[in-house]
């Protein structure tokens, strides 16, 4: 069952996380303001979102078009142009042209297909959402995301044919492992293919993220609590 917590705690989770944010990026030599802290709403009540907009939080990560779209399409609506909305989820290609007219950033493209139904899906929409690829980093047969090897690949086949160029890199470490080695690998990918965003990182791990260059981090449970 998922906590409904008070707009008090959430703000007090909120500020002990950003302390503890600073405090990575400082002791790796970096900015706090380098790190985008991205807020992990699926299936949290709509009082805990409340309570994170309450708070001042603008940055939101959904995993499901359908849900998303309920929530800030819908019930949320006055809220939407204040926030980004980042997509974390798997994205099916027929849920492309919802996905292209309600989210800011689509953090899983992870298949050429995909890619083309995101370029219809912006023709169709007139709207295009900023694009990470993920990358199943410890090549995992029940993940998504590309092949660390065929990284290279799929994003010369991103740009020769589609001409996209993604902005990040995500990835989802193997569970029972140390996240450490895989972050390390997922941000020398992006150095070696000059892409300057990591998406990795959250609740249990994300200062080891930012102390290996995560660029957005995403917190669900250590800020909104344990999902139901």
């Amino acid at each position: 069952m998922s906590q409904d917590l008070s707009e008090t705690s959430i703000a007090e989770r909120r500020a002990a996380i950003l302390e503890r944010i600073a405090l990575a990026a400082k002791s790796s030599g970096r900015s706090a303001g380098e790190i985008t802290f991205v807020a992990v709403s699926k299936q949290q009540p709509d009082q805990n979102v409340a309570a994170a907009l309450a708070a001042g939080h603008r940055v939101f990560g959904e995993n499901r078009v359908q849900e998303a779209a309920a929530r800030w399409d819908e019930r949320f609506m006055g809220h939407r142009d204040q926030i980004e909305l980042r997509l974390i989820g798997p994205l099916q290609t027929n849920k492309a042209v919802d996905a292209c007219s309600l989210f800011d950033v689509i953090e899983t493209l992870d298949r050429m297909k995909l890619a083309g139904a995101l370029i219809k899906a912006a023709e169709k929409t007139g709207r295009m959402p900023r694009l990470f690829v993920q990358v199943n980093i410890g090549a995992e047969d029940q993940k998504s995301g590309v092949l660390p090897g065929d990284l290279s690949g799929f994003l010369k086949s991103l740009k020769s044919e589609y001409d996209i160029t993604p902005e990040g890199l995500m990835c989802i470490p193997p569970l029972g492992e140390a996240a450490s080695p895989h972050f390390w690998y997922l941000a020398n990918l992006a150095e070696n293919h000059g892409i300057q965003n990591l998406s990795m990182g959250m609740s249990s791990d994300y200062e080891t993220a930012i102390k290996m260059g995560a660029t957005h981090i995403r917190i669900g449970s250590a800020f909104l609590g344990v999902r139901g």
